[in-house]
């Protein structure tokens, strides 16, 4: 299952977006409000939202100033989550966010709106940042 954000705006440069994203504690202030656990340790971060599952991301990979993967450590809920981050001017980039996971049919029906809500919120409060 492959879902995308919109991409925004951001009144800053690729690698001040890069670097913001590179440190898995500010995560926690781009989540939606109804974040019922956060917590950062190293280069990995767990979450949880109001009446779902805790879910851990790690970063994957980091290609700077462009590419940020976070990626889900648990075999039930396999995803990976990608920043992509493009210059526009020297203080203006486009962010977005894909979201690639590995679920079956109906997981995936289940899962696909509240999923597409939540990186939605996370790109709309990137460009508030």
């Amino acid at each position: 299952m492959n879902l995308e954000s919109p991409k925004v705006t951001v009144q800053k440069s690729s690698e001040e977006i890069f670097q913001y994203l590179s440190k898995v504690e500010n995560f926690e202030y781009i989540m939606p409000e109804n974040i019922d656990k956060f917590e950062a340790k190293d280069d990995a971060f767990i979450f949880a939202l109001k009446g779902m599952p805790e879910i851990k991301l790690k970063l994957q990979e980091q290609l700077a100033p462009n590419k940020i993967v976070l990626g889900s450590t648990s075999d039930k809920f396999p995803f990976t989550l990608t920043a992509n981050i493009e210059d526009n001017t020297t203080n203006s980039s486009d962010v977005q966010l894909l979201f690639d996971g590995s679920f079956n049919p109906m997981v995936a029906m289940m899962v696909k709106k509240p999923l597409q809500k939540f990186i939605d919120t996370l790109i709309n409060n990137i460009g508030s940042k």
